[in-house]
């Protein structure tokens, strides 16, 4: 399915007012007025671009930053007040949705700077029309200073096998935990100071900060050594493997080169099977 021009602007201005105000209390109603449109467009573009509710994504971008904030050193009652929640226990209930453990657990459990739902990035144009389905990658650009601080080191590249068919056949809530369940992994093998991050819809990126590419490797082996293992989601189980490659980032980084480079290894990836290599 795709949308008008019109429709990928309405979007446009929808998802800056909410990053915009994401510490704020706001109404679908003032969006809809701030795009000078009715309701019912907004909701219908919204959920064709993005495949979930105006509410579930302010919830979990609410709550992603509320776990960067947690893992800062802020406290869970400041974390809560900060992004709207009046009461530590529906806080409590919201961020264990999305995260999968309290925030008290979380603080423990979780390490170093970790993204689960980062903006969406809608700069996905094709001639006159948009398609929607790729209106599913993330804005990692407030992460760009850093990876250029880290030139000459490996970029592991990471994304979940089969995310569709569980989605379309086992259901998006299954899709969440398995997306939740391969992100755990990865930041539990991260460690303490190394920067994960979601970068698209089953797709992950860690900084390794090393440029030995054994250490690199090793690190990547850790993650994929649980392929198969499986997560609860209501209803059965699903099981989540994932496969891996690793960039060596250069000097001269660009942005949209160094994604395109992320799909790359990870395409040599799925053809080998194994851990892939490539320089930036």
């Amino acid at each position: 399915m795709r949308v008008n021009e019109n429709s990928f602007i309405l979007f446009v201005t929808a998802l800056d007012f909410i990053e915009e105000h994401l510490t704020e209390e706001f109404s679908q109603e003032e969006i809809a007025a701030k795009c000078y449109c009715s309701l019912s467009s907004l909701q219908k573009t919204w959920k064709i671009c993005t495949h979930m509710s105006i509410k579930e994504y302010v919830s979990k971008r609410r709550l992603t930053l509320a776990g960067r904030d947690m893992l800062s050193g802020m406290s869970v009652l400041d974390a809560a007040l900060k992004y709207g929640y009046n009461s530590h226990e529906v806080f409590t209930r919201a961020f264990s949705k999305v995260w999968g453990v309290s925030p008290s657990a979380f603080k423990k459990e979780w390490k170093g700077d970790c993204v689960l739902y980062p903006r969406l990035n809608p700069d996905y144009l094709e001639g006159d029309e948009i398609m929607n389905y790729n209106i599913k990658k993330f804005d990692v650009r407030d992460f760009y200073d850093y990876l250029k601080s880290q030139a000459g080191t490996y970029a592991l590249c990471f994304d979940i096998q089969n995310l569709m068919w569980i989605n379309d056949n086992l259901g998006r809530e299954a899709g969440d935990k398995v997306i939740l369940e391969a992100f755990r992994r990865i930041n539990e093998a991260a460690g303490d100071d190394r920067v994960c991050l979601r970068i698209g819809g089953d797709e992950f990126v860690m900084i390794s900060e090393s440029s030995d590419r054994k250490t690199a490797e090793e690190l990547a082996e850790k993650v994929l050594s649980k392929n198969g293992e499986t997560v609860d989601y209501p209803g059965g189980k699903a099981e989540v493997s994932m496969r891996a490659g690793a960039i060596l980032i250069g000097s001269s980084l660009k942005y949209s080169i160094l994604c395109e480079d992320f799909n790359e290894v990870l395409d040599m990836a799925r053809k080998s099977g194994k851990v892939e290599f490539k320089q930036q």
